[in-house]
């Protein structure tokens, strides 16, 4: 049988950019080695979760691996957690955290410059873990990434309730997904509520904002911040909290679904959770900006898994951060140190490819989109046609037409023999 590398490029889809001639940054990129892929395959676009949804990357890569999750999710906050390393029970409460930049009440930057250090993080969290809450509760604080980090409350002998609201007033919860929300001016910190009369979703959604409280008055003056402050820094001075969950997620293993063994090279907590939950061996590639790391681990893997699951970071944060001309070379760093390795070492008469994203984050948005993503399969066993880039216009040209995320995976494995 064939061998399968599966790469999704996280937030590669854009639109349109005027500082590149009104080109996506795909259209603008020279990938060689990705177009010669995509010239023996066939393409399309898919919408990750569905059509009119700006997903967040958890729900949407579950999709793009064949589960359809959307009406009844457990919650990123339990998949940062897993992934995180946390000991996480069914009825404990966890949420993704972003440490942010307030200023007069606004929200001026949900990332704090994005600029945050594992030891600035290290000393917030042991501050943060040293606040007592009310209710009998405890928790546990831990930052992972950058700005980013998870919570987890605990209180003996009840099943907290995640039907809550979410502090962070960027996302909104829908059937327990993360949706982004379209905002214009100023953004505010949310105070949670609950979402149904019981009493654990009301302890749940007082808890998170006891924690909230708590922790804004500890950042507000921590060593750290000042420190940030006097270098012109923006200050990590408020928490905010998203995408509840209290379940222990059970679902069919990949292996098990699929018939065949997957490994997975990932860099960031939610992926990590992603691919436990969902049975996936799971490595490291070096740097998350390591592509050459990552496509060398991607061989090796492949000579003892069937296939070999690639989340790449690199195209989203520029995306995030509106830099059209940074995420074009972030993609045209990717085809020269990732995929230039990869088919200049495979078998291609043995390997089929499929290549895609979890979600668009367009640079003029700054934000995750509802635009339809690239895709190509590709092998010795596909009927290609006659799309030779992978773009967004090309793909949208492609015979796989118009496809869902959950129908990626079978789709592909058809071509394998």
């Amino acid at each position: 049988m064939n061998k399968l590398i599966y790469v999704l490029l996280d937030g590669v889809g854009d639109k349109p950019e005027p500082s590149l001639n009104y080109l996506t940054p795909l259209e603008a990129a020279y990938t060689p080695y990705l177009d010669s892929i995509t010239r023996k395959g066939v393409s399309g676009i898919v919408y990750s979760v569905g059509k009119g949804i700006s997903p967040e990357s958890d729900i949407a890569v579950f999709c793009m691996l064949g589960y359809d999750l959307s009406s009844n999710y457990f919650g990123r906050g339990v998949v940062e957690a897993i992934g995180a390393g946390m000991d996480f029970k069914q009825g404990d409460l966890a949420l993704r955290v972003n440490f942010a930049t307030e200023q007069d009440g606004v929200i001026v930057d949900r990332r704090a410059g994005r600029d945050l250090t594992s030891d600035e993080t290290k000393e917030f969290a042991v501050a943060i873990n040293k606040i007592k809450l009310s209710s009998g509760a405890t928790f546990k604080f831990i930052p992972t990434v950058s700005h980013r980090a998870v919570v987890k409350f605990r209180v003996d002998g009840i099943i907290l309730n995640s039907e809550i609201t979410n502090t962070d007033p960027a996302y909104k919860r829908v059937g327990g997904m993360g949706i982004v929300k379209e905002t214009s001016g100023k953004l505010y910190l949310k105070t949670s509520t609950p979402l149904n009369d019981s009493v654990e979703a009301k302890l749940a959604s007082d808890l998170v904002n006891e924690f909230t409280e708590k922790t804004r008055s500890i950042l507000k003056s921590h060593k750290v911040n000042l420190d940030r402050e006097r270098k012109s820094q923006k200050p990590a001075n408020v928490l905010l909290l998203r995408d509840a969950g209290h379940v222990l997620p059970d679902i069919p293993k990949m292996s098990d679904r699929f018939g065949i063994s997957f490994a997975s090279i990932l860099d960031m907590p939610v992926e990590k959770g992603v691919a436990r939950i969902s049975g996936m061996s799971d490595f490291s590639g070096g740097d998350s900006s390591d592509y050459k790391a990552k496509a060398k681990k991607a061989l090796s893997l492949l000579k003892k898994y069937d296939c070999v699951y690639v989340h790449i970071k690199g195209p989203d944060e520029p995306g995030h951060d509106g830099d059209a001309l940074k995420k074009k070379k972030v993609i045209e760093l990717i085809d020269s140190d990732f995929f230039k390795i990869l088919i200049s070492n495979v078998d291609m008469g043995n390997t089929t490819f499929i290549v895609s994203a979890d979600h668009s984050t367009p640079c003029s948005d700054k934000s995750h989109s509802d635009d339809p993503v690239p895709l190509v399969i590709s092998g010795p066993n596909v009927k290609r046609d006659s799309v030779c880039r992978f773009t967004e216009k090309e793909a949208a040209k492609g015979s796989l037409g118009i496809m869902r995320g959950i129908d990626v995976l079978p789709k592909a494995l058809t071509y394998l023999k």
